[in-house]
């Protein structure tokens, strides 16, 4: 028969090990991994940046120091694409590494859409959520965020951000934009008073999960709450000992526990550099293009203190990969970022502009970085031909998983590029239609090797107001972008470059839309509803949440209410 002060002892010991297991642990850690140690990953997505905007990329730039610094210690991607030229369709190709003619999503969502990225689309969260991840998105969403659509249904454990751009929804901090735009209103009465381009009638939400925690969102404080919850995530996914000590003062004596852990992903989604450009800290000198300067550079500090933060925590296990959604919104003029060479010449000189919006260079090719110390080599340029599609099969791969069934995927996996053994990418990379000409989300402009081809041309609103005519092309207009990076000048269609290349473009043309014709296609859900609009207090102008606040007084609202 078992000693009663014995098995005391034993119960009590039993009540110190479960007391420290539930003090001990973290509610973002799970079960321990075996075997593959899976790398953490952190995917930055900046809005609406430049190729030029990086001082790695284009020697006039020269706010972007901490960029600069991850270029020299990891990999410069300097061929680098998004998948499409505008917001939504961008990122739901980033997510789901599929073009927007097979995921659905083509155009942006509203502030009323109904729906969102299709439900049936796997998105890489969830792929890494069943492979033991955990995950969060802090940022700009786009994808839909009214019920199943919003980011905790998509497979992101924990939510931190707004719905949709920040100029879709007015702000008691308005910052800098061309043409501007007034504060939220405070009476009904001035809610329609602002131009089309102003949105006055419901003010921009911030979201924690699925509550709206202020509305309307203060700009001036954005980027330093997302740089504090992303380092708390990171802080709480970190790695941790393998073994913790335990001091059980009952028994006197010593145990030791090994704990547990989970690798995370966090994808952040900037707000930068998208208009309008709010500065915590204004730049002195009053000039427009200073202001786009001292938001560059806000924004670069932000990608330093979160390596920083990766650097000093994560035992060299993250993969840390900083891009852009598509190329610079030109009609904003001097709050617009740099294209750096790839202007658009032949279109400019056709009216419009040849950035975001576009198929030409300007509105796809954006800057890339990729960090992983002792896996990426250091201060390496890779000219791969690459893609924001190529971020979902790599990481896949990376952290040992599998790719969703029953569907086709556009993306590559690009774990060799990245670890500098080969130098090969896409061999074809396509262009869909993006809002300057021809249907939403329609593939009219490919990549063959160094050869650019366009069966429909068109450009954007430019600074200046003007707008390139919708123009269609068979033969397709190509320009060799390795002697003319510009697209200047057209190959004449009667030269023997052309003719050598003419026929496999033709075939890689067929070939892609044969296999989205076969493949196993979304159609997203773009119907609208006022209903649908976030709103975290109806019954007050522009869905205040606390009403009787001073106008003047721009600090947090809060609520726990959320129709979205």
């Amino acid at each position: 028969m078992m000693d009663p002060l014995f098995l005391k002892a034993l119960l009590l010991l039993a009540g110190c090990l479960t007391g420290l297991v539930y003090h001990l642990s973290n509610p973002f850690l799970g079960e321990k991994r075996t075997g593959y140690e899976k790398p953490n990953f952190v995917i930055i997505l900046a809005d609406d940046i430049g190729w030029g905007d990086l001082g790695a990329n284009w020697a006039e730039t020269e706010d972007t120091p901490h960029l600069d610094k991850l270029a020299s210690e990891g990999m410069r991607l300097v061929d680098f694409h998004s998948a499409a030229s505008t917001c939504s369709p961008s990122r739901a190709s980033l997510l789901t590494g599929r073009l927007g003619t097979r995921n659905g999503v083509t155009h942006n969502f509203a502030v009323t859409s109904v729906g969102g990225l299709p439900l049936n689309e796997t998105t890489l969260a969830e792929v890494l959520q069943d492979a033991g991840y955990l995950t969060a998105v802090i940022g700009k969403w786009h994808l839909g965020h009214n019920g199943l659509y919003h980011p905790n249904f998509r497979g992101f454990d924990y939510y931190f951000g707004i719905p949709y751009s920040h100029d879709m929804g007015c702000t008691d901090t308005p910052g800098y934009n061309l043409p501007p735009c007034p504060a939220c209103p405070w009476h009904s009465a001035l809610t329609s008073s602002s131009g089309k381009d102003c949105y006055t009638e419901v003010a921009l939400p911030l979201f924690e999960n699925i509550s709206i925690v202020q509305q309307p969102v203060n700009l001036t404080s954005l980027a330093a709450e997302y740089a504090e919850k992303a380092t708390r995530f990171i802080q709480c996914a970190r790695p941790v000992p393998r073994w913790e000590i335990l001091h059980c003062p009952l028994l006197g004596a010593i145990i030791y526990l090994r704990k547990s852990e989970r690798p995370f992903f966090l994808y952040l989604a900037l707000a930068h550099m998208h208009v309008p450009l709010v500065i915590a800290q204004p730049p002195s000198c009053s000039s427009v293009r200073e202001v786009y300067g001292a938001s560059l550079r806000e924004m670069d500090a932000f990608v330093g203190r979160l390596k920083e933060e990766i650097d000093s925590s994560q035992e060299e296990n993250t993969l840390l990969w900083f891009t852009g959604d598509n190329g610079p919104w030109a009609q904003k003029c001097e709050l617009a970022g740099s294209v750096g060479p790839f202007i658009g010449t032949w279109q400019r000189r056709r009216g419009g502009s040849s950035a975001k919006q576009t198929t030409w260079e300007g509105g796809h090719r954006i800057p890339a970085l990729a960090y992983w110390p002792g896996k990426i080599p250091a201060n390496v340029t890779s000219a791969a031909l690459l893609s924001t599609l190529d971020i979902f099969p790599t990481v896949v791969s990376l952290a040992n998983a599998a790719l969703p069934p029953h569907r086709r995927f556009d993306g590559l996996d690009v774990s060799d590029v990245l670890f500098g053994q080969s130098h090969n990418g896409h061999k074809t990379l396509f262009h869909p239609n993006s809002g300057a000409a021809g249907k939403d989300g329609e593939i009219k402009a490919l990549r063959l090797a160094q050869y650019k081809a366009f069966y429909t041309t068109g450009g954007a609103k430019a600074c200046d107001g003007s707008i390139g005519l919708e123009e269609h092309h068979d033969p397709p207009l190509m320009f060799n972008l390795e002697r003319d990076a510009q697209e200047q000048e057209p190959l004449d269609t009667k030269s023997s470059e052309y003719q050598a290349v003419f026929p496999a473009v033709t075939r890689a043309f067929a070939d892609i839309l044969q296999d989205i014709a076969t493949d196993n296609v979304s159609t997203a859900d773009y119907s609208r509803n006022p209903a649908a609009t976030p709103c975290c207090n109806p019954q007050h102008v522009v869905c205040r949440c606390q009403p009787c606040r001073n106008p003047d007084h721009s600090g947090t609202t809060q609520s726990t209410h959320s129709q979205a």
